[in-house]
Parts: structure tokens; C-alpha cells; sequence
């Protein structure tokens, strides 16, 4: 970096925060590295300034700058050249007027950081939506540029005690592993405060008043008490002061407020006894309240992010960088690029362990992917040259060098990091509710807490009977479990089926899934494999069915027809892995005919019916003998052979390509779209909860109602064009139908955003076009069954989760207005059901089938 005058200075300095010039504390550990260089912070909030102005490109704003940054303490907004700067940001960018991005955010203490900043944004001019996930700690952010730039949204944020910046996986897993260890620090310091004052209050309770315990004795153990509790107020206690603060300077009640409230009153309440020397203290009950807490959320933090944890490596399976061939096939120029940096064509390096940085294709070398994080298969899968490697997968094999088809922005992997960010961009409508009545709940609360504190002031004419009331009614509510409630059983839901295979897209889903009515199935490529499969080979002469599958795989093995692709692939599966190496010659191709060529001084036809009968011969009622040339050879089965054209049956649904000689028919070969393993368990499944199973399909009407039969669904349509499946879907809505439908994901786009929820067949490119709320990434047709399973569960322990925090708040609060609960059992109650509440969410992450 060149030195100016102010760079000169602070390298000088080194004591001098880089950023605002503030003096660093010898403590501070706040680096930020810009232009190569390592440069201190005085606290987090410059740090994480810093590193937005170098993330979004804009370090030359300390290389060109005449004055140091005002202190993050005081300055709310960016510097002024990345104002002018961010909304021009390609990576904000949409197909409308307006903006959006995915940030970071850190300070996330509970659900209550959610309502408060998601209220705050919505407040801000220009600022469309605002969502944020609270298993992630990701807020996607939309807004018209015209009123509003990212820098705007930074600020406010920082405004109520939040640092946020453009989401990174590297960056924010190390905040996220800072912000663990300074929870546990302070749960630690509250943990041993709250022990050594309970040493000091024990006597006092023993005593219980008797007059055994010296006045002087009790005044030193109050003091010391008052002591050791002071670190837990300052230190430990500091989320719940900022959340509090936070709240009243935006003018709102958050959940936060409650809590200080009670603790603030608690603790002056003692203070003020405890220099009187008369009264009655808590300073026991203000250091357990403040560990309990903290205890709740430490457990609630760990819940959080093991239910995003699927998620989050998904992020991390990002690939920062590759080997670039640029002399291939020459390796020896091999150098180390940034992914985004690969182009269409390069040649790159894959080596054993490493992620490959972008869909390719391989070139030289074979090896094995390990798919887990795209499709949930657990077994590594071979690759050879020519085959397709997907972006994101991990070579579990030897090296191999590949060619890039794909830029690594639009990988496998990264369609479905943007598939991810869309599944945070929205609340189901319980959640919505439960954020609702939880806003209301701190004021009713406030008002409740006001009156009991009126009412026993009223009653006893002691105040001393009233503080304590109040205190208890304040720590006891916990709206934290109301606002829990839902997004935790969400978060955790979603990682179990990530992790079998299904990617949750909509915030709708699984909603939506347990309350559908009909689930609609789509036929080729849903309830099939929608690829033809050989289904027989049926002799037709003298010739072997073996040797008549090799003659066919031979004449086939140049075409690009998805029926000579399976012919192939089934000839290399007959023969263990490889087919007859041999080479016809003089082979013509006749578009919609089939094939002909010479093999083994034969010609030989391969196509339809009557293709073949140019070279076979029409119907012969005589039938031909082979000769005792022919009959001696091992492809010939011995029998007699025949000039007759077929007239065996062919089976239904199938699609027959025959085989001829000059001469002679050879044999049938028969295929068809197989249905795939799991379709008549998933159909079942629906059956026997009393969903309606429709077959809607754009084949044949014949051939949509034989598949439908054999699974036995009751209504199955044929023949339906896109835009007649789109007014289908519509009429059973207008009918009053919910309706969840499974297609491909690119041919039934239009109807599968028509649908209430839906579920695409998603692999490799296709993941991108995905118009549905879920995508498959394995394939697999029993995980929409697995998905209806899940979601059935979820909204379960949704409502076991809203019931327990209504029962016990309806319960719990009007116990301690009664004055029948006192300060720090009531902190008991509110740790406990915060945890029960996630602990009873976390249940979903288990592989277990519900009923």
C-alpha cells in the first residue's frame, strides 16, 4: 500500500485503531486484513466497518482518504464513497427496479433480535422486505435504490447495536464461533458469581430470622454478596442491557426489556437495602436469574446452529479456489486461481480430497465424487472420462483433469446456495402470528407487572411486599418461547431433510404440505424414471438373445437416440460392466428409421417393423431352417430359424426396435419408461392418510391411465398440455383444494408455481430453472412421502411448542402476581421454557418416521 501522510501516522501509532484512530486496548483482537496488510481495530464495530469497505471492493478509501473515520461508537453511517458505490454492486442486483442481498448479521441473542430488527428496517425508507433467520443468523434484505442504498441499511442496523455485513461462510463462521466463546465467558462468570453468593446467603436462610446469625456478620455477607454480584450485572448481563437499550432507542418493547427490568430492580432494590443496612436483599436471586439465562441461551445459540448446520456446510462446500491447466495437456504450467476466475473451457485439476470449483466435464484420469451435500447418496459414485462432474462435489478418487462447462457462479453447488437463500426469504403464516401476539405480549406484560406491583402496594401497605411481586411477574413470562416456538422447529426440520435429500425452498412448505388435499404426480420423469430402459430381449430366430442385445449395442453405440443410449447401457450391463468391442462398418442412420451397417460380413437392420422388413423380408408362412453352419455356431440357440415377420405380443407400454438380417428377423428388443422403485410406496402413502392422488400427465391418454392403474391411482388425465395442466390445478383450487404437485421442475414450470406446494425433480443445471418450493436432489420420489412425514411432525411440535408457552405463561404469571412465586424461582420457570421449547424442536433433527 503506498504510505500517505495518514498511513505514515498510524503505522507510527501503534496503539491507534486503523479505522477511527481511537487508542486500542491492549486486549482488543479485532484484525482486519486490507491490501495484504494486517491492521488492528479498537472494537468489533470498526472491525466489522473495515472489512465491508474491503468486501465491497472500496479499499482505496484508506489509501486516498485526508482524516481518520469517525469512531464506530459514534458514527452510524459509512463513509461516503461506498455510499456512492453500493447500489451499483452487480451482486445486489435483480431482474426489476429493485435490490437485494443476503447479510451477516452478529449480536443475534434470541428470537426477540429478530421481531426488533425486522421492525426497524421495515421502518426505513425504501427497504421492501426484511427477513431474518434465526437458525442461520442470515437477513435477506430487499429495497428500491432510489430511496434507499445498503449502506443506509448497514447503519441502521448499527443504529440499535448490530453489525451486519455482506454474507461471507468463512467471516461469519468465525463471528459465530467468537460470539460462542464470549456467551461463554460470560455464563462462566455468572456460574461462579451465583455460587459464592450462595455460600454467602446460605447462613442467613439457615438462620431464618432466629437471631443466631451476628447483625454485623449479616451486613458483611450482604456486602460481599453485593460484590461478586457486580460482575455479573456489569458483565454477564450485558445481551440482555444492550437488547434493552436497542429497543427503546428504536421506541419498541422487546423481549429484552422485561428481563432488565427485573434485573435492574432486583439488584437496586438490594443495593440500596444492603447500604441502609435494613430490607431485604436478592442478590442471590439476581446472579442465578442472570446464569439461568444465560444458561437458556447458550443452549438456545447451540440449538440454532445445529438446526442450520446442514445449511451452513452447504455454504462452505463453496470452493475458493483451483488448479488451472493453462499449457493442458501440458500440467507442468499448473497454477493456483480463484474459482470465480474459471472461464467456459478451461482445464482444471481436480485432486483426490479437493471440491471441484465448477460443473466439468473430465478429460483425462477416472475417479469417484463423494455427493452427499447435493444429493444426500452417502456412497461415492465413479466418474470416467467423459463424464459430468457437478460443482461442489468432493473427488474422492485419484486426480483427474476436467473442462469447465460452467462458470463457478453458476455451479451445481451455487444454484443451490441461491435455492438456500430463497428458503430464508419469508415466514410461514404461524410464525407470523406467534411474532404478533409476542410484540403485544411485552406491553400486556409491562401494564400486568405495573398493576400487581399497584395492587400489593394497595393491600399490605408495603412495599416491601410489592417490590419482589413485581420483580417475580417480570422474570417469570417468557415471550422468547412464544417467538421460539416456530422458527426453531422450522430450522431443525429443514436441516433433517437436507440431510435425506430434500431441499425446503418456500416458507410455506411444510405448512402447506400438511394441510394439501390433493397431491398431483406428473408421469414421465416423476413416477418414471423418464428415460427408456430395455425392458426384454425376445429371440425372433436362431439367434441367442445375448448375441442379438451386442449386435444391436454395436450398431447403436454411435447414435445419440436416448433408445440407442439404453440399448448400450443395457449391453454393458449384460456383459458385466463392458459390451463386445466390435466395430461395424457402412453404418447409415435413417432419421426416424433406425440403423443399418455391416458387422461380421452381415448387414444388418436395427429400428421399426418395417425398417427392418427391407432387408428381412415380409411375412413368409414357411419356416426357414438355419443351416448346420449357422446351428454349430454359439450365438445361434439351435433351433429352427424364421422368415416370418413378428407377430409375438409385445408388452404393454413398451416401445419395440427390432433387429434383422438379410433374410432373417433377429429378435425384438422392448422398452419402455420404467416406473421408479418408490413410486407404489409413495403413492400408498398418500392414500392411507386420505390425500387425493391425481395422475396429470402430457402422454397419451392410454398410456397415462395403464400407469395409473398399475399404481392405483383413481383419477389419472392424459394428454394434457402445459397450459391445460396449469387450468386443471386451478379448478380443483377454485373447488377449494389444496394442492401439492411433483414434476421435473423445467417442463412443469408454469403449474408448479400454480400449485399451493410443489416439489421438482431437481438434478445438476435443472436445479437453477426449479419453479418449486422443494427440490429433490437425489432423485428419489419417496422423499416427497419423507417430506409429508417431516411436516406432519413439524407442525406437531409447533403446536405442542405454542400450547406449552401459553400454558405456562397463563399459568406462571398470575402464580407470581398472587405472590405465590418469588424472584429466582421465577427465573427457573423462564430458563426452563425457553429450553423445553427448543430441546422439544431439536427432536425433529432425528431420523425417525412419524405415523
Amino acid at each position: 500500500m503506498p504510505d500517505t501522510p495518514l498511513t505514515q501516522r498510524a503505522a507510527s501509532a501503534h496503539a491507534g485503531c486503523y479505522h477511527c484512530g481511537e487508542p486500542v486496548p491492549s486486549s482488543a483482537n479485532w484484525p482486519v486484513d486490507i491490501d495484504g496488510v494486517i491492521h488492528t481495530m479498537c472494537c468489533p464495530g470498526c472491525a466489522a466497518v473495515a472489512q465491508t469497505i474491503v468486501d465491497l471492493g472500496q479499499a482505496s478509501y484508506y489509501r486516498d482518504r485526508s482524516s481518520f473515520a469517525a469512531s464506530a461508537g459514534n458514527a452510524h453511517l459509512l463513509p461516503p464513497e461506498l455510499q456512492l458505490y453500493d447500489n451499483a454492486d452487480p451482486r445486489f442486483a435483480r431482474d426489476d427496479d429493485t435490490r437485494e442481498t443476503t447479510f451477516a448479521v452478529e449480536g443475534i441473542r434470541c428470537a426477540a433480535c429478530v421481531w426488533l430488527i425486522e421492525h426497524r428496517l421495515a421502518r426505513l425508507p425504501g427497504v421492501e422486505a426484511a427477513q431474518l433467520n434465526v437458525a442461520t443468523e442470515r437477513l435477506y434484505v430487499r429495497w428500491r435504490p432510489a430511496d434507499c442504498r445498503p449502506g443506509d441499511i448497514l447503519a441502521a442496523l448499527h443504529a440499535i447495536g448490530y453489525t451486519a455485513y455482506p454474507y461471507d461462510a468463512g467471516r461469519h463462521q468465525v463471528q459465530q464461533r467468537q460470539a460462542a466463546r464470549t456467551l461463554g465467558r460470560q455464563l462462566f462468570v455468572a456460574g461462579l458469581a451465583m455460587m459464592q453468593v450462595m455460600m454467602y446467603v446460605a447462613p442467613a436462610y439457615m438462620s431464618n430470622g432466629d437471631g443466631t446469625l451476628d447483625p454485623a456478620m449479616a451486613s458483611l455477607m450482604q456486602w460481599a454478596s453485593l460484590l461478586l454480584t457486580i460482575p455479573a450485572v456489569s458483565y454477564s448481563a450485558l445481551p440482555f442491557w444492550r437488547g434493552a437499550l436497542a429497543s427503546l432507542r428504536t421506541r419498541t418493547l422487546g423481549m429484552d426489556v422485561p428481563v432488565a427490568l427485573g434485573i435492574a430492580a432486583a439488584f437496586g432494590a438490594s443495593v440500596i437495602a444492603t447500604v441502609r443496612g435494613t430490607g431485604e436483599v436478592w442478590f442471590d436471586s439476581v446472579t442465578m436469574f442472570i446464569f439461568l439465562l444465560l444458561c437458556s441461551r447458550w443452549y438456545e445459540l447451540r440449538a440454532r446452529r445445529r438446526a442450520g448446520a446442514a445449511l451452513e456446510r452447504l455454504h462452505h462446500a463453496l470452493p475458493a479456489s483451483a488448479t488451472l491447466l493453462a499449457q493442458y495437456p501440458d500440467s507442468r504450467g499448473a497454477t493456483l486461481v480463484r474459482a470465480a476466475a474459471l472461464q467456459i473451457g478451461d482445464v482444471i485439476m481436480i485432486k483426490p480430497g479437493e471440491a471441484v470449483a465448477a460443473d466439468c466435464v473430465v478429460v483425462d484420469g477416472s475417479t469417484s465424487l463423494d455427493l452427499s451435500l447435493l444429493s444426500g447418496e452417502s456412497a461415492p459414485v465413479a466418474k470416467d472420462t467423459g463424464a459430468a462432474l457437478p460443482g461442489g462435489a468432493i473427488n474422492a478418487g485419484a486426480v483427474v483433469l476436467a473442462r469447465v462447462t460452467r462458470r463457478a457462479q453458476d455451479s451445481t453447488m451455487s444454484s443451490l446456495v441461491k435455492l438456500i437463500d430463497r428458503a430464508g426469504q419469508g415466514k410461514p403464516r404461524i410464525a407470523l402470528w406467534a411474532d404478533r401476539v409476542a410484540a403485544w405480549f411485552v406491553a400486556g406484560l409491562l401494564l400486568f407487572a405495573v398493576c400487581a406491583f399497584g395492587f400489593w402496594s394497595w393491600h399490605d401497605g408495603n412495599l416491601l411486599r410489592a417490590w419482589p411481586i413485581a420483580i417475580a411477574v417480570l422474570v417469570v413470562s417468557c415471550p422468547c418461547a412464544l417467538s421460539l416456538a416456530t422458527p426453531t422447529a422450522l430450522a431443525a426440520a429443514t436441516d433433517r431433510l437436507l440431510r435425506s435429500g430434500v431441499l425446503v425452498t418456500g416458507a410455506q412448505t411444510l405448512e402447506t404440505l400438511h394441510r394439501a388435499t390433493h397431491i398431483v404426480f406428473d408421469k414421465t420423469g416423476t413416477l418414471t424414471h423418464g428415460r427408456p430402459v430395455l425392458q426384454a430381449t425376445v429371440p425372433l430366430g436362431a439367434m441367442r438373445a445375448g448375441f442379438c442385445l451386442q449386435v444391436a449395442a454395436a450398431l447403436d453405440a454411435g447414435s445419440a437416440h436416448p433408445l440407442a443410449r439404453a440399448i448400450v447401457a443395457a449391453a454393458v450391463t449384460a456383459g458385466g460392466g463392458r459390451r463386445e468391442d466390435w466395430h461395424p462398418s457402412a453404418v447409415r442412420e435413417v432419421p426416424g428409421c433406425g440403423i443399418e451397417a455391416v458387422l461380421h460380413n452381415r448387414r444388418y437392420r436395427l429400428g421399426s417393423a418395417a425398417f427392418v422388413a427391407g432387408i428381412a423380408g415380409a411375412a413368409s408362412p414357411t419356416p426357414m431352417t438355419a443351416s448346420a453352419e449357422l446351428a454349430d455356431m454359439p450365438e445361434y440357440a439351435g433351433q429352427p430359424g424364421t422368415g416370418l415377420a413378428p407377430t409375438h405380443q409385445v408388452a404393454d407400454g413398451a416401445t419395440p426396435v427390432y433387429l434383422g438380417a438379410e433374410g432373417q428377423w433377429l429378435a425384438c428388443l422392448q422398452l419402455h419408461d420404467g416406473l421408479r422403485p418408490d413410486a407404489q410406496a409413495t403413492v400408498d402413502y398418500f392414500r392411507r392418510t386420505g390425500k387425493t392422488v391425481v395422475l396429470l400427465s402430457g402422454d397419451h391418454d392410454v398410456l397415462a391411465r395403464r400407469v395409473g392403474d398399475q399404481l392405483g391411482i383413481g383419477t389419472t388425465v392424459g394428454g394434457y398440455l402445459p397450459e391445460e395442466k396449469l387450468a386443471f390445478v386451478k379448478q380443483l383450487q377454485m373447488k377449494g383444494a389444496v394442492v401439492a404437485m411433483v414434476g421435473d421442475g423445467i417442463n412443469d414450470a408454469a403449474v408448479l408455481s400454480a400449485a399451493d406446494v410443489s416439489f421438482a425433480m431437481g438434478e445438476g443445471a435443472a436445479l437453477a430453472q426449479a419453479h418449486a418450493d422443494a427440490v429433490l436432489l437425489g432423485g428419489r420420489l419417496g422423499a416427497v412421502a419423507d417430506s409429508a412425514r417431516v411436516a406432519a411432525r413439524t407442525m406437531r411440535v409447533i403446536r405442542q411448542n405454542l400450547a406449552w408457552a401459553s400454558v405456562y405463561n397463563v399459568t406462571a404469571i398470575p402464580a407470581a402476581a398472587l405472590g405465590l412465586l418469588n424472584p429466582w424461582l421465577s427465573g427457573v420457570g423462564m430458563a426452563a421454557s425457553s429450553a423445553v421449547v427448543v430441546a422439544n424442536a431439536l427432536r425433529l433433527r432425528r431420523a425417525g418416521k412419524a405415523s
